[in-house]
This record gives structure tokens, C-alpha cells and sequence, in this order.
């Protein structure tokens, strides 16, 4: 596995500040190429998510350590950008909830607790799972994967390693293949940067695809705090030409930008 061969920097402890960030910061410029070439996988599987989504059915994603907790949080920031329900995208822990912030020692190891956890969410064939998981081995990863497909789900994978054992479980892998990190073996790095890409990907394109994006505004973003309110108000004033004033009064009136814009195309 190619996560896990060595660094091709050696005696960090010797090196200076500025020397250590420059190494982890080379690294990184390396990232986004190696996304690119998983661009033909990435697309398979939004259209497969799209798909699902689309004929009511809902995303799973399930992953352990850095790849579930990066899960967990694409799936949590679904619903203040796109204004879908928190049960349509949904992020699941090898270990629970509690797992988000402390490990839990073998979670990751037992491959039939995915689908445990997963059934507590009424998961059905509709519905599609992810999984998440840098190495490609995680076994909570491969046993929910398997599961899933049997029972007729989409399946896809998110891993850095070519050839594993997750991507081998998911009918639509996304293999991007990040090499050797900084610190060796340390998959929060450049496997976790690139995990995250791809996790932006998925759910941007898709919700852009099922309607929840107008020319490039989140107009059904959720009005949760006065950074928002003021971002929705400047929607409303470039989309429909109009003063400060009336596009705070149209968007206090409807409550979202789209019911706003949608109430003025009716006038």
C-alpha cells in the first residue's frame, strides 16, 4: 500500500518550522492532480448518487478514523448549504457518534457492525452507501459495502490505495492514489486532503444536478445565523436588481431565497 511506504523525508525531529511546513506543503500541490485523474470514477459515481437521490432515495456514508469523521462532516454540511432534510446525507462512525472525537479502540476491525449500524436508519435499496477509507482494508468499511450490494444498494468507495479490497466491494470505487505521506503512514494528510475533495465533489455536483443550486447561489441554503440573512439579502439584490431595503423585506416575507424569487416570478 503505497499510503504506507515511507516518507521520502526523513529526521523531521531535525528539521526547522519553516522546513516542515514546506515539505507537507509540496506534498500537497501533488493532491489535486491525483484527484483529477479519478475525475471518470468520480463522475460514475454522482450519477449513480443522482440517480438514487433523484427516485427518493438517501446517501450513506460510513468510514473510520479521519475518513469517517470527514464523512460525518460532508454529510452535516448538506443541510445548511442545499436546505435538505439531515436525513438525506448521512455520515456513520465505525464506533458511534462518540468516535467523532475520541477512537474507539477496534471499531474499525468488525465487519459486520456497519450494517448493524446502518439498519438503524431503515436503509433500503434506494438508498446509496459510501465508503470511506484511505487505506482500502478497513473491514467495518468492506463488510457494510458487501452487505449493501447484496441487498441491491448502490454502492461506491472513496480510498488512496489501487487495487483494495474496498474498491473490489463497491461497484462505483473511487481509487485516488496519493503515495507515500509526509509522516509515514499518517493518512490524515494527503489521503485526507484528497478524501475531502472528492467527498465536495460528490455532494456539490449532486445537489447542483437535483435542482438545489440557481446559476451558482445556494439559494436554498438555510438562514441559520446574520451572515446568511445578509448573504440571501445579496442574492436577492443582484438576481432581481433591487435595493438593500426590499430584498431584507422579501426575504423576512418568504423565509428562504428561492421562495423569494419564486414569489416574484409570480408577479
Amino acid at each position: 500500500m503505497t499510503t504506507e511506504s515511507p516518507s521520502e523525508f526523513n529526521h523531521l525531529e531535525t528539521l526547522s518550522t519553516t522546513e516542515l511546513l514546506a515539505g507537507m506543503n509540496r506534498l500537497d500541490h501533488t493532491v489535486p492532480d491525483t484527484v483529477a485523474k479519478a475525475l471518470p470514477q468520480i463522475e460514475r459515481l454522482v450519477e449513480a448518487i443522482v440517480a438514487r437521490l433523484g427516485a427518493g432515495g438517501r446517501l450513506f456514508y460510513i468510514g473510520a478514523g479521519t475518513s469517517g469523521r470527514l464523512g460525518v462532516v460532508d454529510a452535516s454540511e448538506c443541510p445548511p448549504t442545499f436546505g435538505v432534510p439531515a436525513s438525506l446525507v448521512v455520515g456513520i462512525m465505525a464506533g458511534g457518534d462518540g468516535a467523532i472525537r475520541q477512537a474507539v479502540e477496534g471499531a474499525e476491525d468488525d465487519a459486520e457492525q456497519a450494517w448493524i449500524d446502518l439498519q438503524q436508519h431503515n436503509i433500503n435499496a434506494n438508498d446509496v452507501l459510501v465508503g470511506i477509507a484511505a487505506s482500502g482494508r478497513t473491514p467495518y468499511v468492506i463488510g457494510g459495502l458487501n452487505k449493501a450490494r447484496a441487498a441491491g444498494m448502490a454502492t461506491g468507495c472513496v480510498v488512496c490505495n489501487a487495487d483494495s479490497a474496498v474498491a473490489a466491494a463497491a461497484e462505483f470505487p473511487v481509487e485516488v492514489v496519493t503515495g507515500p505521506e509526509f509522516l509515514t503512514g499518517s493518512t490524515r494528510l494527503k489521503a485526507g486532503t484528497a478524501q475531502k475533495l472528492v467527498l465536495n465533489m460528490l455532494t456539490t455536483a449532486t445537489f447542483i444536478r437535483l435542482g438545489r443550486v440557481k446559476g451558482n447561489k445556494m439559494v436554498d441554503m438555510q438562514l441559520s445565523n446574520e451572515k446568511l440573512v445578509h448573504r440571501g439579502e445579496k442574492m436577492l439584490m443582484e438576481e432581481l436588481g433591487i435595493e438593500e431595503a426590499e430584498a431584507v423585506q422579501l426575504l423576512k416575507q418568504h423565509g428562504s431565497v428561492r421562495a423569494a424569487l419564486d414569489a416574484r416570478a409570480k408577479q
